[in-house]
């Protein structure tokens, strides 16, 4: 079988890349073929004379933060890609269709590979378009980092909008809590600077929870909660003020404290269904 990368002389070729190897016959003889073992390693050798460019494109993007093995090996995935569906029949130069295949995957393994917390493709987006806007503004004569409202005025969207993208600049990798900024000698952990559970907090959550049950109980049954718990009155007291027996406040004080646990429980976990 003919050397797919040496076919034609270069001043033949109509790419822009001067060691781009001549495929066209290659795709011409793929498409001719039905699949099979013949088709494969033909496909096979037009990936591996491709190789040079996809590492190329995969380079673009080695500041990224992503090693260039890992990114060289996104890109070949593309090229693969491109080879399986690229059609010589449409009159479209290989190039044409797979530097976007490529550089597509790429962009896919940034967005939905790479980022520390899950942001919506939306902000991803707005992350972009304000990153580089910030990059064309700050190397422009001056030099200065821009402000919000240039951006806006430069990308066209609001000032909200440029909020948005800048909070997700600091969400594409995230930081350990064992992490100490600044130098390790004045540095602390982030783990120390993490606030703690305050302790009255399950009492609030817990009032604002019987708040609306409370409400609804009949009015003695509220009244002599309000003596026992906020009033701090005995259940003598009560009987005496209410006109009834010390056991009798008693007998309502636990009925109506179980009936209103079980009401809690039961909107916490939702009503048990019937076996």
């Amino acid at each position: 079988m003919p050397d797919v990368r040496t076919q034609s002389p270069r001043s033949t070729r109509p790419h822009d890349y001067d060691d781009a190897p001549d495929t066209a016959a290659a795709f011409s003889r793929i498409a001719a073929l039905p699949d099979g073992q013949e088709r494969s390693a033909l496909r096979q050798e037009v990936v591996c004379a491709w190789m040079p460019m996809a590492a190329r494109l995969a380079r673009r993007f080695h500041h990224r933060g992503e090693t260039f093995e890992d990114l060289n090996q996104v890109a070949q995935l593309g090229l693969v890609k491109a080879v399986s569906r690229f059609d010589p029949g449409l009159g479209t130069a290989f190039p044409s269709f797979a530097i976007p295949t490529i550089l597509g995957e790429v962009k896919r393994h940034f967005r939905d590979d790479l980022w520390g917390v899950h942001v919506p493709r939306r902000v991803q987006e707005l992350r972009g378009r304000v990153r580089a806007a910030g990059h064309e503004l700050s190397s422009s004569p001056g030099g200065r980092e821009p402000s919000v409202p240039e951006i806006a005025a430069h990308t066209g969207l609001t000032e909200a909008e440029v909020r948005l993208g800048q909070g997700a600049l600091e969400s594409f990798t995230a930081l350990s809590v064992d992490t100490v900024p600044g130098t390790l000698e004045n540095g602390r952990p982030l783990t120390d600077t993490l606030g703690a559970m305050e302790p009255g907090f399950d009492r609030v959550l817990d009032r604002e929870v019987l708040r609306p049950l409370l409400r609804a109980l009949p009015e003695r049954e509220r009244q002599i909660l309000y003596m026992r718990f906020f009033g701090e009155m005995t259940q003598a007291r009560i009987g005496l003020q209410l006109g009834i027996s010390q056991m009798y406040v008693s007998r309502l004080i636990t009925r109506t404290c179980a009936r209103l646990r079980h009401q809690v429980l039961t909107d916490a976990h939702g009503p048990r269904r019937a076996a």
